[in-house]
């Protein structure tokens, strides 16, 4: 269990702190713009869901039809490219399992949804509120 002490910026248990944060951003497969209507609520929930099971702290997500950003706070044991691995696994699977015969058969006629790339880098307590504000206005 981690906790955040009142007046500090880092979590701490019994025998560490830290604070480390995250911008994360996933990209749709040949950038198309499935990330509309129901499609992007469900996705935003399954990535909401995933976080919220490991215990991650979501401090912004937004994005566009094609890609999706996430500022997180995570511990030291969550590795950030299996993260972004079971995300990416977990929204697809789902998303294309819901919506592969509908919304989503136009774009990809294969199983697919993410890119196999993405975009991952650690966030200062200086770049913080200017990342924050970045995904917010996306």
């Amino acid at each position: 269990m981690y906790r955040r002490k009142k007046d500090q910026s880092y979590y701490t248990n019994r025998h560490s702190c830290f604070l480390l944060q995250y911008h994360m951003v996933l990209v749709t497969k040949y950038r198309k713009p499935v990330l509309r209507g129901e499609v992007r609520d469900l996705v935003y929930q399954i990535i909401r869901d995933v976080f919220s099971e490991r215990g991650l702290n979501i401090l912004e997500m937004n994005g566009e039809e094609d890609h999706v950003h996430v500022l997180f706070e995570a511990d030291p044991y969550t590795t950030p490219g299996e993260l972004v691995n079971v995300v990416k696994t977990k929204t697809s699977r789902f998303a294309r399992k819901q919506f592969g015969e509908t919304e989503l058969k136009k774009y990809y006629w294969k199983p697919l949804f993410w890119s196999d790339s993405y975009f991952i880098t650690t966030v200062s307590e200086n770049s913080l509120e200017t990342v924050q504000a970045y995904i917010h206005n996306q």
